[in-house]
């Protein structure tokens, strides 16, 4: 399974409620980062001379100032997901402080994996209480 994530054959899926509305419906951001470090500690930074990192994103509903996005990277970098929606979309995901999204608790689930093997292993995680309100007001429902 190592070997499947390090070539990146790995399907991995994440549902944020992000702080904004997005400009369209879908899209894919191709935006390199990199680690930077100063007193308040260390964040990615959108960095020509970083890693190429690659996300999918699409919008699943929209709320009055908040937007339900499920991101699929395509890379594997560290804050790949919470930097690509701050600095490629402009609207960070809701409770990340680091990255411009607001105290709180962070609004991003790993909804789901799918792995190639023989046969495909897929997995789904529910929607945890902490995220269910923010959700809702983007027109989500446990049905």
């Amino acid at each position: 399974a190592n070997a499947l994530f390090a070539a990146g054959q790995v399907a991995k899926t994440y549902w944020a409620v992000v702080r904004g509305l997005p400009a369209g419906d879908a899209g894919t951001i191709d935006l390199a980062l990199a680690k930077h470090s100063d007193k308040a500690g260390w964040r990615m930074e959108a960095d020509p001379a970083g890693q190429h990192a690659v996300s999918d994103w699409r919008v699943l509903a929209r709320g009055v100032d908040s937007a339900w996005l499920e991101i699929s990277p395509r890379t594997g970098r560290t804050h790949q997901v919470r930097a690509h929606a701050a600095f490629g979309l402009g609207c960070p995901v809701l409770g990340d402080a680091r990255y411009g999204g607001s105290e709180g608790p962070l609004q991003l689930l790993a909804r789901a994996i799918l792995l190639p093997l023989d046969p495909p292993v897929a997995a789904s995680a529910p929607v945890p209480s902490h995220m269910q309100a923010a959700l809702a007001a983007c027109g989500w429902s446990e049905a």
